[in-house]
C-alpha cells in the first residue's frame, strides 16, 4: 500500500509539472518603480507581482524586455503572452484583448518643473503649452480627448520625458500619479505635481482574445483574486509605495 501511495504521489507530481507553462511576460524595464533594471537585475512592483502570480498558478515565467511602444505589437504577434507595465484598460484595448481584473487603481497626473506648479495647476492650464507623454501610452489619448486638445502641443517620448521637463524643454509631462510621485521622491530632478489627478485609470494584464489567451487570463485572474484576499498584493504595494495602490 505504501508503494502504491508513493507511486500515486510521484505520478501526480509528474502530471502537475507537465501541466506547468512558461508565461512570457513583456515589460519595458524602464518605468520606475514598476519595472526597472538596477545592478543588471530586473526588479520592481510588476516583477514581484508576476512572481507571486506564477507561484499561485504553478507556472514558470520568462521576462521579455523591450521598448514600451513595442509591447502591444509583441503581444499581438504571439512573441509574449501578456504585458506587465501598467497597461490601462480602455474601450479600444478591451475590443482587442482579454483583460484580467485591475490590480492597480491610479489617476493621470500633470507634472511640471519645480516652481511652475503655481502657474500650471492641472490639465486646464496646458493650453498653449508643450506636454510630453510616453509613446504608446494611454495618456496621449487622454490629452487628445480634452475639449481644448488642439491648443496643446503633445510630444511623444520613448524615455527621458522627466529630464526634458526638468530642463524646460517641455512645459509638463503626464503620467500616472503613483509613478510621478515616486520619480519626484527618488530622483534629484526638480519636479512637482501640478494639481490633482484628472482621470481615474484601472491597470490590468492584457491577453490575446482567443481561446488560449482567455484560458490563461482566467488562470491568472484566479491567482490575482487569491493575492488580493490573502493580503500578498497589498504587501507588495506597501513594499514599493508605502501605501496600497491596488484598491
Amino acid at each position: 500500500m505504501r508503494k502504491l501511495a508513493l507511486a500515486a504521489a510521484i505520478f501526480a507530481a509528474t502530471v502537475s509539472a507537465s501541466q506547468a507553462e512558461t508565461i512570457r511576460v513583456g515589460m519595458s524595464g524602464g518605468y520606475f518603480p514598476f519595472t526597472f533594471v538596477k545592478q543588471d537585475k530586473l526588479q520592481g512592483f510588476e516583477v514581484d507581482f508576476i512572481d507571486a502570480v506564477v507561484k499561485e498558478t504553478g507556472d514558470e515565467v520568462e521576462y521579455v524586455t523591450m521598448s514600451f511602444s513595442g509591447l502591444v505589437g509583441a503581444l499581438e504577434s504571439n512573441r509574449i503572452d501578456t504585458i506587465a507595465n501598467q497597461i490601462t484598460i480602455t474601450p479600444e484595448r478591451e475590443a482587442k484583448f482579454a483583460f484580467s481584473q485591475p490590480y492597480v487603481i491610479d489617476g493621470a497626473q500633470v507634472v511640471v518643473k519645480k516652481g511652475n506648479e503655481g502657474e500650471i495647476t492641472g490639465p486646464e492650464s496646458l493650453k498653449g503649452r508643450s506636454v510630453a507623454v510616453n509613446l504608446g501610452s494611454n495618456f496621449e489619448q487622454l490629452l487628445r480627448e480634452l475639449p481644448y486638445a488642439d491648443e496643446i502641443e503633445i510630444k511623444t517620448y520613448e524615455s527621458n520625458l522627466e529630464q526634458d521637463t526638468a530642463l524646460g524643454r517641455v512645459d509638463a509631462f503626464v503620467m500616472d500619479r503613483v509613478s510621478a510621485s515616486q520619480v519626484i521622491k527618488e530622483t534629484p530632478l526638480p519636479l512637482a505635481l501640478a494639481g490633482q489627478p484628472f482621470s481615474e485609470i484601472r491597470n490590468a494584464l492584457p491577453f490575446r482574445n482567443d481561446d488560449e489567451g482567455k484560458a490563461l487570463r482566467d488562470r491568472v485572474d484566479a491567482a490575482i483574486t487569491t493575492l488580493k484576499e490573502n493580503g500578498t498584493l497589498t504587501e507588495i504595494s506597501q513594499k514599493w509605495f508605502g501605501t496600497d495602490i491596488t484598491q
